[in-house]
């Protein structure tokens, strides 16, 4: 019969009943996030090395520039880990690129430096870690 009608081919055919759709489930907090707000201005990206202790992890190198400055600090990624003589015995040097994102105005080299004088001073104090010279 679908010969005649000029079907070629396989056909498939289903029914949907929509009443049965389950309905989205709703948040149990009942928050939503907020609404992303693209800054006009170029990020700044910078990159640290900072030797630590064998046992310090990186994601607490990565916590503690995060919190230097929350609302410049976008994104912090590992980039390199270095064990070595030049490091010194139980030690490793971990390599981070921090991306800033000014989102008043364009960025100055002093304020540039001033929050990586901050992301310095927290590391420090955090992780025990120091600049790699």
């Amino acid at each position: 019969m679908l010969k005649a009608l000029g079907v070629r081919g396989p056909v498939a055919a289903f029914e949907v009943f929509l009443d049965a759709i389950p309905q989205p489930k709703s948040k149990a907090s009942g928050k939503s996030r907020p609404l992303l707000q693209v800054s006009p201005y170029q990020p700044v990206n910078r990159d640290f090395a900072f030797v630590v202790d064998d046992d310090v992890p990186a994601a607490k190198l990565i916590a503690a520039i995060r919190q230097a400055d929350k609302k410049l600090v976008v994104d912090v990624t590992v980039f390199d880990v270095f064990v070595g003589p030049s490091v010194g015995e139980g030690r490793k040097s971990v390599a981070l690129s921090v991306t800033l994102q000014p989102v008043a105005a364009t960025m100055t080299d002093a304020e540039i430096d001033a929050v990586a004088g901050k992301v310095v001073a927290n590391v420090e104090k955090q992780t025990g870690g120091s600049l790699r010279g």
